[in-house]
């Protein structure tokens, strides 16, 4: 795997013990190397994806050092051979003979006169560096061309040698949002360096999920080259040298807006009991609002069939509706009756409705075939600009694929954002495991109007309509 194929394109001491001796490891150790018995129960377990690809895991200093041993074990389960690297101070977090026992291999503690960080970071020598999780303090050594640690060596070698590294932070959230830090954030992006954003929440920057790393990496080693994905779990923004959209934000940033939401999906009668429909629950739309409404926005939700799980509230008014015709007549009156500043068009329409509903339940026993003349229904969203009293309203559309390929669902977006004249297309393939109708995650391709496409590995619903709530009130505010 070569660095194109790794690589996001840029949008968005002591005395030597016997525990030491775990840290020596030479050229042959990387080289026709058997498996090792503590990690042969769960190689491929779950998939080959990462057969062949040597991964070294850097760990440093923070609370968040035990997710380690997931993400090292996680990524063997689909065939990856992990190597880890620890700080001396991550010991006081989390013992090597832990990681050992992780990931099948001595783990690097000290550099010995085996030049382990040459064996692990030259030249071709592995497929990736993963920093998780990474402290403030080691992004600014890295940053600074600082190395006097194990970690550091690595990654000093790493960047010479133009072998992948990805970040994933993790801090509290007033360092993570410090100038300096930031700084350095955005000088290593400038070197190549992936980032996996942290989820800001009860005042830290907590690092991303074992499975959100195992998604990115997924995704940009198999990305098409002619996407430009954005390796990022969290899409904060930065608006006169402040970063907006975190959670001290949140409770205030969208307040006296309006925001309209559609969700569930609508039916369609073939007679008084029988339907045509589809199996979106409504989730992505419902965490929308109920994200919407705790950034202090008045929010309506529009929304078909599907479970809700929401009361209306003083700034929350919810409508039902039943068919397409009962959705496009609701949506097109609010918005000629109100000004919205952004909709958010989640709800599934049916494609197709019957050419005539039958007025009495058909009888099935003595008859044959029945056949059905179905006509497509319209496509609300197309009509939004066109429907709205405010002309400069935030439409946000979603383009569901099934089994398609990123390359694909970036196409598909890219027609919806003409067709549509919407400033976002939320790009989801349901035939995706983790991303099926119904799920409580999803994983998504984003398009805006500049044609800038950013990447959301699988990850809660809420977790995206934050990162969506993100983005319109960076929007509004500029």
């Amino acid at each position: 795997m070569n660095d194109a194929q790794w690589r996001p394109t840029k949008i968005i001491g002591g005395k030597k013990s016997d525990d030491m001796k775990n840290s020596e490891v030479n050229d042959t150790n990387f080289k026709n190397r058997s498996l090792n018995p503590l990690v042969e129960d769960i190689f491929c377990s779950l998939g080959r994806d990462m057969v062949g690809k040597k991964i070294v895991i850097c760990i440093t200093a923070s609370v968040a050092a035990y997710k380690a041993i997931d993400l090292t074990r996680l990524l063997i389960r689909y065939g990856a051979d992990v190597f880890p690297v620890m700080s001396s101070m991550s010991n006081l977090l989390l013992t090597s003979e832990i990681m050992k026992w992780a990931s099948g291999n001595d783990v690097v503690t000290k550099l010995s006169a085996n030049l382990e960080h040459i064996f692990l970071a030259d030249y071709n020598r592995s497929d990736l560096i993963l920093v998780y999780p990474c402290t403030a303090n080691t992004i600014g050594k890295i940053a600074n061309g600082i190395d006097d640690t194990a970690v550091t060596s690595i990654l000093s070698v790493a960047l010479g040698s133009k072998i992948p590294i990805i970040i994933a932070p993790a801090m509290h959230k007033s360092m993570y949002f410090n100038p300096f830090v930031t700084a350095n954030i955005e000088r290593l992006k400038k070197q190549g360096v992936s980032f996996i954003e942290p989820s800001i929440s009860e005042n830290k920057a907590k690092v991303a999920e074992p499975e959100e790393i195992l998604r990115g990496i997924k995704y940009v080693s198999s990305s098409d080259s002619s996407l430009s994905p954005l390796l990022v779990s969290g899409l904060a923004k930065e608006k006169n040298g402040r970063i907006i959209g975190t959670d001290e934000d949140q409770s205030k940033s969208l307040s006296g807006r309006s925001i309209l939401v559609t969700s569930g999906s609508t039916i369609e009668f073939i007679d008084p009991i029988r339907v045509i429909s589809n199996l979106s629950s409504g989730k992505m739309g419902k965490a929308i609002a109920h994200e919407a409404y705790t950034r202090g926005a008045n929010v309506t939700l529009i929304h078909g069939h599907g479970t809700i799980e929401l009361q209306e509230a003083s700034r929350l008014s919810i409508k039902r509706v039943n068919t397409g015709d009962e959705m496009y007549d609701a949506v097109i009156s609010e918005l000629g009756t109100k000004s919205y500043d952004a909709a958010f068009m989640t709800a599934a329409i049916a494609d197709f409705k019957p050419l005539k509903v039958l007025p009495k339940k058909i009888e099935t026993r003595k008859r044959g075939p029945l056949v059905i003349s179905l006509y497509p229904t319209r496509k609300i969203v197309d009509e939004i600009r066109n429907a709205s009293k405010n002309s400069k309203i935030f439409l946000v559309a979603f383009k569901a694929g099934y089994e398609k390929s990123k390359k694909e669902m970036t196409n598909y977006a890219l027609k919806k954002l003409t067709e549509c004249r919407c400033d976002l297309v939320v790009a989801i393939d349901v035939g995706r495991k983790g991303s099926e109708m119904g799920s409580d995650t999803n994983e998504a391709i984003i398009l805006d109007k500049k044609k800038n496409i950013s990447y959301l590995p699988i990850q809660k619903k809420a977790l995206i309509a934050s990162k969506l709530l993100e983005l319109l009130t960076t929007e509004l505010q500029l």
